[in-house]
């Protein structure tokens, strides 16, 4: 069974709005395009840059110029990968465009990212140049002489330059008044180099073309489609393939885009008010975390009425899913004529809530004008969703990898199925095959999901043999990734195929929605599934420190602040397995083994500590690590 892309007459519209992105050749074409028709709009905007900067279209299109001449001047010839380690700022798109403008593709990576793997990158794509965010990133990778011969230049973005780099403004001035240039090469030609996130080994490169770019430039339109000038802000790394696709499409509508930063974020969305920003999970859920922290501080008697508010707002609108048949599990016409009449009769307090609660409240968690929040680098907890579309934040959920450019489907404002990654992208398709014999399964039927279409890579960079193992003959690419198809054609997600946990019985579990389970508790802040080769689950628990510690109190359990990183007392650890296993229990289909013998309390997993990824997916491989000893205790090994 393979589900493709439908347009509906909303998409088809939206689209031809849009078409002039596909008759462009390559991404950096977009400019001239966007100055000659928007270019007093304000395009970027960056307070709290090094250099606060703030570009409107017509001034974008002309830096990007003198960018592309001055790489060129400098030794940058068509065809070469230039290594690009730095933040986001005006300055990052205008390198990443230049390159691209001089016929160059770059490889990206965050500043932030470990001193080994940034090496191992400008080795793997044989970087002919260097660009980096400030003089700490080059004296960070400090090169062996031998290496940093090979490189024809280092720029620095940002700050007095270091010894052997050019300075930003230095670099420009070598670019002004020579000749635009127009690469030979168009749609078919690498435009950028990503490195796959390594949450296990070393990453891979994946070279994307300009078409694979323009695919994405084109096809959001059938997500999103904002009106030129609109504010969009941009909160996740401008090198991820996500944040960069999402960025490359709102400029391409003429958006004013905002760049922020994670500590920024809550001051910045009421004065931004942005009407589309991408995201990731953990975002919504730190937005939610938030809002219980801040509940807690009101008197009980306004606890009770904002809490009675939200739950019948939530369960009025999960009963209007309901009726429209907007759940994973299929409604029958008897139940869904049951959740219409209970809808209508919860209409009036939701009305209410709707009129006097939710705007200011909405206006406090995104700026009170987020038509667009479309959310991706992994599912949405259920609870998380549930929440923000009580309030009236419906979350647009999609689904893609870094080999896919990355989107390769999502929901829509007017078929969006919770629990779902939404509908494929234009000219995509899915197949959903049996793990073991690769036959293709129908709708319902879970197995591992295959993706084709325009967006996806032709293989990765040097590694022949690892293309192979992803990529057939007929272009289907193995996503890694298990979960089934919908009749509408929509994709749902139920784990990771190398995440899978098997136990000593033989039973294979997915820990992806048993954690989402989880860390819908209160007393969870994060948490990760163990128990390969054992019996039964074990879960690393990182604890709401002072919500656990009240919760224990009700129990008369008497429990040390300082929580994490400790093996925990007993009582309260058998305590804590058996909340655990509760709402384990009440999971739709819940099964018999996935309980929980035992339970450990953990520190933190962090970008910083390097158990998370810049998009805050966990490294499953490293915690292990990190944790091993307390998992062997968790065992009795």
């Amino acid at each position: 069974m393979t589900a493709s892309w439908s347009p509906t007459a909303r998409e088809n519209d939206a689209l031809q709005r849009h078409a002039y992105v596909q008759n462009l050749l390559r991404v950096d074409a977009v400019w001239p395009w966007l100055a000659d028709r928007h270019g007093a709009i304000a395009a970027l905007d960056a307070p709290h840059a090094a250099h606060p900067e703030r570009f409107n279209f017509g001034e974008l299109a002309e830096r990007i110029a003198t960018a592309a001449a001055a790489f060129r001047r400098n030794g940058v010839n068509e065809g070469d990968v230039v290594a690009l380690f730095a933040e986001n700022s005006p300055r990052w798109l205008v390198a990443d465009q230049g390159l691209m403008r001089a016929g160059a593709a770059d490889a990206v990576r965050g500043a932030s990212a470990p001193v080994e793997e940034l090496r191992y990158i400008l080795m793997d794509c044989r970087a002919t140049a260097l660009v980096v965010q400030n003089a700490e990133v080059w004296r960070r990778v400090a090169l062996a002489p031998d290496q940093r011969a090979k490189l024809r230049f280092v720029l620095q973005l940002e700050g007095e330059p270091a010894e052997g780099a050019i300075g930003w403004e230095t670099f420009l001035a070598s670019g002004a008044g020579l000749d635009p240039v127009r690469p030979a090469r168009g749609r078919d030609a690498v435009a950028t180099v990503l490195y796959t996130s390594g949450t296990t080994g070393q990453p891979k490169g994946v070279p994307l073309t300009h078409a694979n770019l323009l695919h994405q430039m084109s096809s959001l339109a059938c997500v999103a489609y904002p009106e030129p000038g609109a504010p969009v802000l941009s909160v996740l790394p401008i090198w991820h393939a996500y944040e960069r696709s999402a960025s490359y499409y709102f400029l391409s509508c003429g958006c004013t885009q905002t760049y922020t930063t994670i500590k920024q974020l809550k001051k910045d969305l009421p004065l931004v008010k942005p009407i589309a920003m991408a995201t990731v999970p953990r975002l919504w859920e730190a937005v939610q975390a938030g809002f219980e922290d801040v509940l807690k501080t009101f008197p009980p008697s306004r606890q009770r009425l904002l809490r009675a508010a939200l739950a019948n707002s939530a369960a009025q609108r999960k009963d209007v899913r309901k009726a429209r048949n907007l759940l994973l599990d299929p409604v029958s016409a008897p139940g869904r004529l049951r959740a219409f009449g209970s809808a209508a009769l919860r209409w009036p307090l939701h009305a209410l809530a709707s009129t006097l609660i939710w705007p200011k409240l909405r206006r406090q968690l995104s700026g009170g004008q987020l038509a667009y929040p479309i959310s991706g680098g992994g599912a949405i907890a259920p609870h998380i969703d549930a929440f923000f579309e009580a309030v009236g934040i419906e979350l647009l959920v999609g689904y893609g990898l870094t080999e896919t450019s990355p989107v390769v489907s999502c929901r829509r404002p007017w078929r969006n199925i919770r629990g779902s990654s939404g509908l494929p992208m234009p000219q995509t398709e899915f197949r959903i095959v049996d793990s073991d014999n690769g036959q293709p399964l129908g709708f319902r039927q879970r197995g591992r999901v295959m993706v084709r279409g325009p967006q996806v890579m032709a293989g990765y960079l040097g590694k022949p043999e690892a293309s192979a193992t992803v990529l057939d003959a007929a272009g289907w690419f193995d996503t890694g990734d298990l979960g089934m198809l919908l009749p509408d054609g929509s994709v749902a997600l139920t784990g990771r195929a190398k995440d899978t946990i098997v136990l000593s019985s033989g039973e294979n579990i997915e820990p992806g929605p048993l954690e989402e389970a989880l860390v819908a508790s209160p007393l969870i802040e994060q948490v990760m599934l163990v128990g390969q080769d054992e019996r039964q689950l074990g879960g690393l628990i990182v604890p709401r420190a002072e919500a656990i510690v009240a919760w224990a109190a009700e129990a008369s359990l008497s429990v040390a602040q300082d929580l994490g990183g400790q093996p925990g007392e007993p009582a309260l650890l058998l305590l804590l397995m058996r909340e655990c296993n509760r709402l384990l229990k009440q999971r739709p289909g819940s099964r018999g083994d996935e309980r929980l013998a035992g339970v450990v309390l953990v520190d933190p997993f962090s970008i910083e500590n390097g158990l998370l990824t810049q998009t805050l997916k966990q490294r499953r491989d490293r915690i292990t690590s990190r944790d091993q000893h307390l998992i062997d205790a968790l065992y009795g090994r």
